[in-house]
């Protein structure tokens, strides 16, 4: 994984931590107003094979809108990207960009959202697997 994400695995299969993931943004008030099925994609378009990987893009308009607010050019990052990849059949990996990133380029307006924002993500990721 990297510097710039937030990650969690979670020791469900693919479609299960996809509905788990759903629900954890849900919890944390994020619609999904994205999707992009990036295994379908590169099989199509590429002829290759790669774990089944999902891309949402999260959204939560009262943090989108303030950003904006602040800089209309933080348009460009957003929606907040949620990867859901499968490990193997019984493991997924979580993956969400850090919005952490987003203040260091848009000032104290953007990092109070990018902070609410990150903590709503870490959050889901930390619920990931309970119950």
């Amino acid at each position: 994984m990297s510097d710039f994400t937030m990650t969690a695995t979670v020791a469900r299969p693919f479609p299960e931590a996809v509905d788990r993931v759903r629900g954890a943004l849900a919890e944390q008030g994020f619609g999904i107003i994205s999707e992009i099925d990036l295994s379908a994609t590169l099989k199509a378009k590429l002829g290759v094979e790669v774990p089944q990987q999902l891309i949402l893009g999260a959204c939560r308009p009262e943090l989108a809108h303030q950003a904006l607010v602040a800089d209309p050019s933080i348009a460009a990052m957003l929606p907040c990207n949620v990867v859901v990849r499968a490990l193997d059949e019984e493991s997924s990996a979580v993956e969400a960009f850090d919005p952490a990133f987003m203040a260091d380029l848009g000032g104290d307006a953007v990092r109070v959202v990018a902070e609410d924002a990150g903590q709503r993500i870490r959050a889901a990721l930390a619920s990931l697997d309970e119950g």
